[in-house]
């Protein structure tokens, strides 16, 4: 799956193949499944009504790294994730958030009856 959003003004383009997983596990050392697991309860999360939110559920380190490795998946010519995050002025996590969860989610889901 492939898509291209906007942040600060630059278009990003975003890739999901199956080597993502793979991808993910040796650029941050942690299991793809399992950090996504992590974000299932908040999938479901109203972003106008974070008032009733739990806080304690959110590790916003997994979603920068999710969105740097749909991007790196994209264009393995971007630098490490750090250097390529400085080279945004802002990055609205919780703007993008909804543009990549089903991405996301297409990486559990199966298109054919097995």
């Amino acid at each position: 799956m492939e898509k291209t959003i906007v942040v600060d003004g630059k278009q990003v383009r975003l890739k999901s193949t199956g080597g993502t997983p793979k991808r993910y596990k040796a650029q941050f050392g942690k299991d793809y499944f399992s950090e996504l697991m992590k974000l299932y309860p908040l999938m479901n999360v109203d972003m106008n009504d974070l008032d009733n939110m739990d806080f304690s559920l959110l590790d916003m380190d997994v979603f920068y790294n999710f969105t740097y490795v749909l991007a790196k998946t994209a264009d393995p010519t971007i630098p490490d994730s750090i250097t390529w995050l400085d080279t945004f002025d802002e990055f609205p996590i919780y703007e993008i958030i909804p543009e990549i969860q089903d991405m996301l989610m297409a990486s559990m889901q199966s298109k054919k009856k097995m």
